[in-house]
This record gives structure tokens, sequence and C-alpha cells, in this order.
């Protein structure tokens, strides 16, 4: 049974885009057509407005929180083709510490990498391609994909560290220069969805020092509106799940490896009567969330049989 917790009234001036909790569940960061992103403080069913955030001259997109590792630090993206990079520098006080504006038209997503692969951060837009923004000693930089897809780029997401399940690289020689945690090797990849209807994943290649394509996976019959790697925390499984403008959700489960390439198996978990916005995995990896045009929320669970099923009768977004 899901019920509503608590609502918040942002004062945003317009629609809202994004609300995103950070990691420890404590501050809350909401963007907006109004041009502003607002900081809340959470404490059970209080909250407070932290500060308001304003930098961009068109609607804010989205958000993305980094690991609290590299310290309290937020991005967003937006219509006016900036990445913003802020940071907490002093307790409730909040600068901009980088500005990217290497695109050529809306930046639409933005995903922090989880913090074994550094402080990265990927970005895609409408132009077609990607940017992977990079911070070392201090010094912030981008490096920009061209092409990335045929057009639009609409979501992006990091894989876990372990993305392939670490069954995967029991008998895999490591290099040198690679990671080795027991079972599995450390290894970036991203996936991206775009206005090609295509699903790409990304993974670095250290020897070429340069982003490739590892996988197109192509199922849908619109434009991807999101796209989420599941953590599959404990399980040697590993699960996409994309979400599109011709109203299905499909679970892509990697099942594996043949002569070096990775295949990836889709099953549609839901064809939904409208288009499908968001979906997003539980902390474990194992209850997806789904939010579309109907506006409504459901839960996705896989039972032991590998079917999945709502968990949940929907609950309204705008209740």
């Amino acid at each position: 049974m899901v019920s509503m917790n608590q609502q918040i009234d942002t004062n945003h001036e317009d629609m809202i885009h994004d609300a995103v909790a950070d990691y420890f569940g404590t501050k809350l960061a909401t963007c907006s057509s109004d041009r502003t992103i607002k900081l809340f403080s959470l404490n059970g069913t209080n909250h407070s407005l932290i500060t308001e955030l304003k930098g961009h001259e068109g609607p804010v997109w989205q958000l993305s929180w980094s690991h609290p590792v590299f310290g309290n630090l937020l991005a967003s993206c937006s219509y006016d083709r900036k990445v913003i990079i802020w940071k907490e520098t002093k307790q409730s006080v909040w600068e901009k510490v980088y500005e990217y504006n290497k695109h050529d038209s809306s930046v639409n997503a933005i995903d922090w990498a989880p913090k074994e692969f550094g402080l990265l951060l990927v970005c895609g837009s409408s132009d077609g391609a990607l940017s992977i923004i990079t911070c070392i000693d201090n010094v912030w930089s981008g490096e920009r994909i061209a092409d990335a897809h045929n057009s639009g780029v609409n979501a992006v997401c990091w894989s876990p560290p372990f993305s392939y399940g670490l069954s995967l690289f029991k008998n895999e020689k490591l290099d040198s220069n690679e990671t080795n945690n027991q079972d599995g090797k450390l290894v970036k990849r991203f996936v991206s969805g775009g206005c090609d209807n295509k699903l790409k994943i990304w993974i670095y290649e250290d020897k070429e020092e340069k982003w490739i394509v590892e996988n197109v996976l192509e199922k849908h019959t619109d434009w991807i509106r999101d796209v989420a790697w599941s953590p599959t925390i404990g399980s040697d499984k590993s699960f996409i799940a994309s979400c599109s403008q011709d109203g299905k959700v499909i679970i892509w489960e990697f099942n594996h490896q043949e002569n070096d390439e990775k295949i990836w198996v889709p099953k549609c978990l839901h064809e939904f009567n409208d288009v499908v916005w968001h979906v997003s995995w539980s902390t474990m990896g194992n209850i997806l969330a789904v939010s579309g045009g109907d506006n409504q929320v459901t839960l996705w669970k896989e039972n032991v049989a590998g079917v999945w099923h709502c968990i949940n009768d929907g609950f309204n977004k705008g209740a």
C-alpha cells in the first residue's frame, strides 16, 4: 500500500521538472521552468527552505547529486544549453563552481557517476551529443561526444561499478592498471537514450582513452524518455529499464556474452495508454517505479518465475 507522507509547497512560479533528495535524504533539490533551483532541509515530516539558486537563463530540466564523499555537489541542466555545478562552500551557502556551455541546444539529462568511477558527470543534449564533465585535483573540464545519437538525447544513466555481475568476470584477466575487487573489475559504463528510439551503452577504453559504443539496444518505436540501470545489489543479474513515448516500459536483462559481444534480452514490462516519462529503481534494485502521462505512479517487482508484476494500484502524482 502506497500513501502520501507529506507535501512540500516549493513556491516555484512555474512547472516543476525534477525533485531529487540527496544521498542521506536530508536535503531536497527542486527545479522549475521559472529558471530557479530550490534547496530544502528535510527532517522527518518537517522541511524548510535552505536557499534558492539562480544562474540558468531557461527552464531547468534535471538535477543530480554527487556522492557525499566529494562534498555537497549538485548539478543542474537547462534549456539554456548550460550545465552548472553548485557546491556548498560553507553551511547553507551554495556557490556556482563550474559552468559547462559547449552544447548547441537544450541539455536534457545529467547523472553523476558512482564514486568508484571518480567525479564524473554525463550530460545529454538535444543537439545529439553527450558530454563527460570531470574534476581532478579541483580542476574541472568537459569532453564532448558529438553525434552520439542521430537526434536528441533525452536520458542518461551510469552503470553500477560491476555492471554485469561478478560471475561474468571470474575468468577474465585483469590488466595491471585495473581495479581488482575479489571477483570483479571496475569498468566505466553508462547508457543513453535518444529521439532516434535507441539505447546506447558506452564504455571507456583505457588504452584508446576514449568512449566507444559497446551495445545498441533497439525495441522502442518512439522517443526514449528515461533510462535507469539497476543497482542489482547482491545479485549477479544486471537490468536496464527504459520508457518511451510509445507507452512501453522495457526491461533489458543482461543474458550472456558471445565473442566479446554483450547480449541484452528485452522484455516488455507493460504497455501503457500514454507516454511514460520516468523510470526509477529502488536502492536494492528489485523494485521499479514508473510514472507517465496518465499522472499515475506504479511499482513493479519481478517474481520467482521471472515475471514482472505491479505491486500497487498506482497513486496520483498530483494528489
